[in-house]
């Protein structure tokens, strides 16, 4: 039976489950449910802190896990990355208070207070800064205000927090984070039931990324229709009744579906349609 590691809780938990209920997984309906069976797809998930889930994945214990990249890197631990999953995206940055530090050069000698002590000393290091960290479990904007540190590492989304705050953002991002799944490093990439489990993920993403598009044009339109929707091998083309016409159904992406659908009206197509995807391999 496949082991998976699933966040119990946080801004990864509510998405992982839902992505698994797209997949097919039976999840839990109480949030005190630390563990689930799952018989008819031989898998039993394991609701663990997100913080936790690289550590008990790289001892083998576990066969993959959800977690953030971040919290994967911050960990240290033997495992690997294998399937970002496109949720929980944040980015992680340095801010100090405006005038004090310029560039990241600035940084050396000074402290930095952050909740991911692993992923900034290794920036540092990579960097070739020397500059002290110190761990703070969390309102790391705080600590400058405190005198606990000159610098934080932490995440931005609209910098709104930091302004309030009276700090600025310095140099470039130290990490683009987001969802992933994650597997013990030097574990069999080729399990039969870790393959399906990923494959079933990947035809989540897929489907909320494309519509399947169907639309009537006349065949004498049909190549430059046909180039507006490719679909990922081809389309599917099926004649009308009324001679001269054809039916043509292809997948788009959902970011680009309205604009082709006035561009194939401009062209003459007509009874355009689009349809959600809700699971798909491919």
């Amino acid at each position: 039976m496949l082991r998976i590691a699933v966040p119990n809780k946080g801004s990864l938990s509510g998405p992982a489950g839902e992505m698994l209920h797209e997949a097919g997984y039976q999840q839990r309906k109480a949030t005190k449910e630390l563990v689930l069976v799952d018989p008819e797809n031989e898998v039993e998930f394991f609701y663990l802190r997100p913080r936790d889930i690289a550590i008990y994945v790289s001892s083998g214990r576990l066969d993959i896990g959800i977690t953030g990249r971040d919290l994967l890197l911050d960990s240290g631990a033997r495992a690997e990355e294998v399937l970002p999953l496109g949720f929980a995206r944040s980015t992680f940055r340095y801010a100090a208070k405006p005038g004090t530090v310029d560039t990241l050069d600035d940084l050396a000698g000074l402290t930095v207070a952050t909740s991911y002590e692993g992923i900034v000393a290794k920036h540092l290091a990579d960097k070739g800064i020397d500059a002290s960290v110190v761990h703070l479990d969390g309102a790391v904007e705080t600590a400058i205000e405190l005198g606990v540190a000159q610098v934080i590492a932490d995440v931005v989304e609209t910098g709104t927090s930091l302004r309030n705050a009276g700090l600025e953002i310095v140099g470039e991002p130290i990490l683009q984070s987001e969802a992933v799944v994650i597997r013990r490093t030097g574990a069999d990439p080729n399990g039969p039931k870790v393959q399906q489990f990923l494959r079933r993920l990947q035809g989540v993403l897929v489907a909320r990324s494309y519509v399947m598009m169907d639309y009537d044009i006349r065949a004498e339109h049909l190549e430059a229709a046909v180039a507006l929707t490719p679909g990922l091998e081809s389309p599917t083309i099926s004649p009308l009744h009324d001679q001269g016409w054809v039916a043509v159904r292809s997948m788009v992406r959902t970011t680009e579906a309205q604009r082709i659908m006035d561009d194939l009206y401009d062209l003459g197509a007509r009874a355009i349609l689009t349809t959600g995807i809700h699971a798909c391999r491919l």
